[in-house]
């Protein structure tokens, strides 16, 4: 299957792996169709963009804006959602549990709202494909917040492809990637990250947003796998 002439809808296409599957799409063929919170990034993100795309600034926290923006869009073939917050990091004890209700708003709710308004403008023959991460299959100190979360995705990625069948759904799971995710450190914190896992993983390398982006073009293009989690991550959840 090919995604020359498919209509792409990317929620969170405005940077990271949300643009780099976009642009991955539109350089095939595709018309794309991006949204995120933030609009200078939307408006950044269309300048690399074909002219044939388009772009929102849209927040998936707000299921009034997911449901108008749905309304605008019409018919359209694959459904892609990498919309996401910074990562709330911490012990248990330091954690408020506010702020962990919060970070499941746009990377859990977020996607549950997506989906709900989305899928019925799906073509024949089209997908969903979310994103998780690797932290759901080994966590690490500190991640009890977004363990859960991704690994509420994951349920969800289940659930939805037995009820939407069948609509494929799918959802991707990268280990440690470089992007924006990661700008809340300071850039000698970051960098140091970087290195650490690295140095760990058996590919010997961090992946890039491009190398994540290959695996959603996968999941859009071939038309037996449902879902389905695949895990992309150098190697991540070996070592």
């Amino acid at each position: 299957m090919s995604l020359k002439d498919k209509r792409v809808v990317v929620a969170g296409g405005s940077s990271g792996i949300g643009f780099a599957t976009a642009l991955a799409a539109a350089n095939q063929g595709a018309e794309v169709i991006i949204a995120s919170r933030n609009a200078e990034r939307v408006t950044a993100a269309l300048a690399q963009l074909p002219s044939s795309a388009q772009g929102q600034s849209v927040d998936f926290t707000d299921e009034a804006q997911i449901k108008s923006w749905f309304e605008k869009i019409g018919p359209f073939d694959h459904l892609v959602y990498t919309a996401g917050e910074t990562l709330q990091l911490g012990t248990l004890a330091e954690t408020d549990v506010e702020t962990a209700r919060q970070a499941f708003e746009v990377r859990y709710w977020g996607a549950f709202k997506t989906v709900k308004h989305g899928h019925a403008l799906i073509r024949k023959g089209g997908s969903i494909v979310l994103t998780t991460g690797i932290a759901s299959l080994r966590p690490n100190k500190g991640w009890t917040v977004p363990s859960s979360t991704l690994g509420a995705m994951e349920s969800l990625t289940r659930a939805l492809a037995v009820e939407l069948a069948p609509l494929r759904v799918n959802t991707v799971s990268p280990g440690i990637v470089r992007t924006p995710l990661w700008d809340n450190m300071s850039q000698a914190d970051r960098e140091a990250m970087y290195s650490h896992f690295a140095a760990a993983l058996p590919t010997g390398f961090i992946g890039e947003a491009e190398d994540i982006a290959e695996t959603y073009l996968y999941l859009m293009q071939e038309r037996f796998s449902t879902g389905q989690i695949i895990v992309v991550d150098g190697g991540g959840v070996l070592v």
